[in-house]
C-alpha cells in the first residue's frame, strides 16, 4: 500500500500547487510580468526537484546510464505537457481566474482526459463494450464535481475599506 501513501502525497502537493502558485504570482508585485517571474521560479523548482533529485538517486542506486529512445521521448513529452499545464494555470490566474475555481476545473477535468487517453492508448481487453457502466458514471461524476465546486464556491471575504484598515492598524 506504499503507492497509496505516495498518491495521497501527490494529492496534497498538487492541491497546494494552485494556491501557492497564485500567491507567488501576486507576491511578485508586477501586474504585467508577475506570472512570468513566478513561472521562472517554478522552472527552478522543477530543476532542483526533477533533475538534481533523480540524478542523486541514480548515483546512490548505482544505476546504469542507458536511456532507451522511446523512454526518453515519452518522458520529455510528459514533462512538456506538465510544464504547459503549469504555464496555462498561471495564464488563467492572470486573466482573472481564481485559484479555487481554476484548480477545481483542472483537477476535475484532468482525470477525465487521463481516462479517455488511457483507453485510447491502451484499449481494454474485450474492447470498449467490456467497460463497466460505473466507469462512465465516475467520469460523469468527476466532471459534475468540478462544475459544482466552480458554481457553488464560497464567496471571497469582503475587502476592508481603506479608512477602516488604517484605523485598525493605528497604534493604540
Amino acid at each position: 500500500m506504499n503507492w497509496l501513501v505516495f498518491a495521497l502525497m501527490t494529492v496534497v502537493s498538487w492541491g497546494l500547487y494552485g494556491i501557492l502558485l497564485h500567491s507567488g504570482q501576486v507576491a511578485m508585485a508586477d501586474k504585467s510580468n508577475g506570472l512570468y517571474k513566478a513561472f521562472l521560479f517554478v522552472g527552478l523548482a522543477y530543476f532542483l526537484t526533477a533533475v538534481l533529485a533523480p540524478l542523486a538517486m541514480l548515483v546512490v542506486r548505482k544505476a546504469d546510464w542507458s536511456f532507451p529512445t522511446a523512454g526518453m521521448g515519452w518522458s520529455l513529452v510528459a514533462g512538456i505537457a506538465g510544464a504547459i499545464g503549469a504555464f496555462c494555470v498561471l495564464l488563467a490566474f492572470a486573466n482573472d481566474g481564481k485559484p479555487g475555481v481554476v484548480m477545481s476545473i483542472v483537477f476535475a477535468g484532468a482525470p477525465v482526459v487521463n481516462a479517455v487517453v488511457a483507453i485510447w492508448m491502451h484499449p481494454p481487453e474485450g474492447g470498449l463494450g467490456s467497460i463497466k457502466p460505473q466507469f462512465y458514471l465516475g467520469i460523469l461524476l468527476a466532471a459534475l464535481g468540478g462544475c459544482l465546486v466552480t458554481f457553488y464556491k464560497p464567496a471571497p471575504p469582503r475587502p476592508v475599506p481603506a479608512t477602516a484598515a488604517a484605523v485598525k492598524q493605528a497604534p493604540h
